[in-house]
């Protein structure tokens, strides 16, 4: 999927997803993961004014993806999990400006898809259909372009 397809799609589209280097989807929400660190309390005797925090190890993270197109093979790797072993993949979500450049973008290993929601559809409803997919997350890092 190109940018000019993206374009073409709709403006709004400005998170667009990458999976092993190829452009696969683009969304209109990204929840993006809270990295967010366990902290282990070592209470000191005699020391009773605070107690010493620790670091411990990065919770687990997780990206919710939000009204997208995409193509089939998105689709293809969450299913591909039901009969047989998870593939985890590199992940790229990139966020563009008006202009479609990138202004952030988060790069994610070993991620692979956990819940695939489709859209509800309703005849007498005027409401965009969305879909949803939620992926966990390995290692983050975040660089401005």
């Amino acid at each position: 999927m190109s940018n000019t397809l993206v374009e073409q799609a709709n403006p709004a589209f400005r998170f667009v997803v990458d999976v092993e280097g190829e452009r696969q989807a683009a969304f209109t929400e990204c929840t993006l993961p809270t990295l967010e660190f366990d902290v282990e309390e070592i209470k000191e005797g005699g020391l009773n004014t605070h107690t010493h925090q620790l670091p411990g190890r990065r919770k687990g993270a997780r990206i919710s993806l939000k009204n997208g197109v995409a193509k089939g093979k998105l689709l293809s790797w969450y299913l591909e999990g039901f009969d047989k072993a998870v593939t985890r993949k590199p992940l790229t979500i990139t966020l563009l400006n008006a202009q479609f450049q990138p202004l952030m973008v988060w790069n994610i290993q070993e991620s692979y898809p956990i819940k695939w929601s489709g859209p509800q559809l309703k005849s007498d409803d005027n409401a965009i259909a969305i879909q949803t997919l939620d992926l966990v997350c390995g290692d983050i890092t975040v660089s401005f372009e």
